[in-house]
């Protein structure tokens, strides 16, 4: 299985926007068309295109914020794998994989990223790669999660 991160450029924007996520998941996440408009007006956050045999299959965004306490901090911001490629072990492949795009391309100690706590398989999921609830929300009311990457153990 030959998978890769791209950006999303002109010419696979199309692709990445005809992703879609099941029904009964449309309420946790927002549409790759509504993220990409919110990337563009705001440039910290880094939409990526994830493919599977160069098929695009899956959806991540994560973006370098500033914290209160004047820290930076990584946010893994959005991840969708498309509903007619789920339940096929991607979601793991590619967590693992954004873990370590993050990882290498911030040299950070932590990965963030915020959950509804009613979405239980996104939770079960983060919670398998070390992901733990900080006990923050963020601004929508979503549980904050983060990860240590040092000392992580890789699945």
């Amino acid at each position: 299985m030959f998978t890769e991160i791209r950006d999303i450029t002109a010419f696979n924007k199309q692709e990445i926007l005809a992703l879609r996520i099941a029904d009964n998941q449309q309420h946790f996440i927002e549409s790759t068309d509504q993220c990409l408009a919110e990337a563009e007006l705001d440039q910290r956050f880094a939409p990526l295109g994830l493919y599977k045999d160069n098929i695009a299959i899956g959806f991540a965004m994560y973006g370098l914020f500033p914290h209160e306490d004047h820290s930076q901090r990584v946010w893994l911001d959005r991840y969708l794998i498309d509903e007619r490629y789920q339940q096929q072990g991607l979601g793991k492949h590619f967590l693992q994989q954004l873990i370590q795009y993050l990882a290498v391309k911030f040299n950070c100690r932590q990965i963030y990223l915020s959950v509804y706590e009613n979405n239980a398989v996104a939770i079960q999921l983060y919670k398998q790669f070390g992901f733990m609830f900080n006990g923050e929300l963020d601004d929508k009311g979503e549980k904050v999660m983060v990860l240590e990457v040092y000392g992580h153990d890789n699945h």
